[in-house]
């Protein structure tokens, strides 16, 4: 059975759902018989990168609210993330685009290597405050999981995998994706938002049962 996943490396949520899912998955009696595929969603692809400025005034400067208003809800994510697992340092995330991060996930995918490359975009972007639009950074992720170093720097120096982010990114909007993450099971159920491991394991169960 296959599970779609569209998913930014940007969205705090899609991180956390990431791991509520897994944490559903090895619950799941048949998950030995999951296959999962990570798709783009960029949540803004005109961001521009922007290390020069916080992550909290980047969302202050977004909804026209304080500085404190952002720390506050900063903290709330920060809160969320540590409950499964996650340590998000906000005071030193990187505002960054994500298109090129896209392009190097769509690399892994090709290799087999796709959830790896979620994890570690992720962790570099949450944890470890780094650039994630800064191919010097991306070429060490990619090299990390286990990708060959010039394979990375084909990729970024070209045009290479665009029309596939593009096509996730489509696809998205033929669904009707409006957020992410968004989960959908044998291309039957639909589940949004990062919710509970109870939910998720409920939606395997019920996709794996209809077949």
């Amino acid at each position: 059975m296959k599970v779609d996943i569209w998913s930014d490396v940007r969205c705090p949520f899609c991180y956390i759902g990431k791991r509520k899912f897994e944490t559903a998955l090895e619950q799941f009696e048949h998950k030995d018989k999951i296959e999962v595929e990570w798709h783009s969603y960029e949540l803004d692809p005109n961001a521009e990168t922007t290390p020069e400025i916080s992550a909290y005034e980047y969302l202050a400067d977004k909804y026209g609210r304080s500085k404190e208003w952002a720390i506050e809800t900063h903290e709330q994510v920060k809160e969320t993330a540590a409950a499964v697992g996650l340590d998000f340092n906000f005071d030193i995330s990187v505002v960054a685009n994500s298109f090129d991060a896209h392009r190097l996930i769509q690399l892994a995918k090709s290799m087999g290597l796709g959830d790896e490359a979620e994890e570690q975009l992720f962790k570099a972007h949450f944890t470890d405050g780094v650039n994630i639009s800064d191919h010097q950074s991306l070429v060490e992720i990619g090299v990390k999981i286990g990708i060959d170093k010039l394979s990375v720097q084909t990729m970024l120096s070209s045009t290479d995998f665009t029309d596939e982010v593009r096509y996730d990114e489509n696809a998205a909007q033929t669904i009707g994706i409006k957020g992410v993450p968004f989960f959908i099971f044998n291309q039957k159920l639909a589940v949004s938002g990062a919710q509970s491991p109870e939910t998720f394991l409920g939606a395997l169960n019920q996709a794996f049962q209809k077949g």
